[in-house]
């Protein structure tokens, strides 16, 4: 511990799988990093899997500024002062304009001390402002706020859970947040299908993210297939993937590249756009399935099983495809409408949409991202969202195997 004269001093309290989750360790060496000390005042170890385990901490340090900073640390991970009293509110003066000392959060299970109760918040995600009203606590983003709201300002008053690893050692042993290239896809393969199957049994929605390189690696009839099992509840992408989804299905190629023989098609860097007209001509994708220009496919599959998709543009899409949601408000609201009651996401090959979705997802909500570059499950977990495992391999393969494991059942 560093010897310092420390003269501000915090009493505060932690519960949950401590010891299990890395979290005391993590607690002790925030109060070291900010330059500040400490005294266990209690400590009681959960006799069960399910028992929490108890910690009060006594934490000083040498400043009020130093305080303020290592008790926003704390609370990132689960510490809250056991003096704290309720959550500051202070009221929106004008439309999406914050107090500039509001709580910002964390993807993680909050609580806000209101009229000496704590009240879980409401629609949990990262980078929000808590607004309280009547009872309640939600999240509500930054553009969202309207003048005469009353928010969460400061840190007191504020209780966060982490999320504890899982105590069962024989259950989803790789769901951890490692991210390595030496990993068994079989092994992943396997515990994801399980996983996806405890999720449709408990009634929650199986989200996948996908890029166009799961059409460009074969991995299209493999989604097909998942989306006919049932085991597909919503497809979030961008306008790449629809595009070259049915420029294979109208045209047998993927970015050109014949899917037959894996050979260039002449001008064929040209049938993406045939694709897109295509649609236009029919007016958008369900009117080209109604009208039998389109019959196959994952955007035909989705149409025919009443899967709903969310195709969201940006500045580099041809066309776009009349589906496509080109107003970004629009299309992260539509995204965030379809991740409500997930219990899994697959990020399938999207780097830019998985951090997207990581983000609006609280971080009870497992993902599996899918990637042949490691770099990209870690960036997802970078800005983070922790809960995500990396799966490094070609997403064709790995789709081709969940599709196959799951059609054993």
């Amino acid at each position: 511990m560093n010897d310092i004269r420390a003269s501000f001093q915090e009493v505060v309290e932690a519960e949950g799988h401590l010891i299990d989750s890395h979290i005391m360790e993590r607690i002790f060496d925030a109060v070291v990093e900010y330059s500040g000390r400490f005294e266990v005042e209690q400590f009681r170890i959960g006799k069960t899997n399910s028992d929490p385990s108890h910690l009060r901490l006594k934490v000083e340090t040498g400043s009020a500024h130093d305080m303020e900073l290592l008790l926003g640390q704390l609370l990132k991970l689960g510490c809250s002062p056991v003096h704290g009293g309720d959550a500051d509110l202070k009221i929106v003066e004008k439309d999406r304009c914050a107090p500039d000392d509001f709580y910002s959060t964390t993807n993680q299970r909050t609580f806000v001390r209101h009229e000496g109760k704590w009240v879980q918040a409401e629609n949990q995600r990262m980078d929000a402002v808590i607004v309280v009203r009547d009872g309640r606590a939600v999240c509500r983003r930054l553009r969202d706020l309207r003048a005469g709201d009353p928010v969460v300002a400061g840190m007191r008053g504020i209780r966060v859970i982490p999320e504890a690893k899982e105590r069962d050692r024989l259950s989803f042993a790789f769901m951890s947040n490692e991210i390595s290239s030496e990993r068994q896809v079989e092994t992943a393969v396997r515990q994801t299908a399980r996983l996806m199957e405890q999720v449709r049994d408990a009634g929650q929605k199986l989200v996948f993210v996908a890029g166009p390189v799961v059409v460009h690696t074969g991995g299209a009839q493999a989604m097909i297939r998942l989306i006919r099992g049932g085991w597909v509840s919503s497809v979030l992408a961008g306008n790449a993937l629809a595009v070259h989804d049915i420029e294979a299905a109208l045209l047998g190629t993927s970015l050109g590249v014949r899917q037959s023989d894996g050979r260039l098609e002449e001008h064929g860097h040209r049938n993406h756009m045939r694709a897109i007209n295509a649609i236009y001509q029919a007016g958008s994708i369900p009117e080209a399935v109604a009208a039998g220009r389109l019959t196959t496919g994952v955007m035909y599959e989705c149409v025919k099983a009443g899967v709903p998709f969310v195709l969201a543009g940006s500045l580099r899409d041809d066309g776009p495809l009349p589906d496509t949601i080109t107003d970004m408000n629009l299309a992260q609201d539509a995204y965030a409408a379809h991740l409500r009651g997930a219990g899994i996401v697959l990020c399938l090959s999207s780097m830019l949409h998985s951090i997207a979705v990581g983000n609006m997802l609280p971080s009870w909500v497992k993902i599996v991202c899918v990637d042949i570059n490691p770099a990209v499950a870690t960036k997802v977990s970078d800005r983070g969202t922790g809960q995500a495992i990396g799966v490094v391999t070609d997403v064709g393969l790995f789709l081709d195997l969940l599709a196959r494991e799951l059609e054993k059942k």
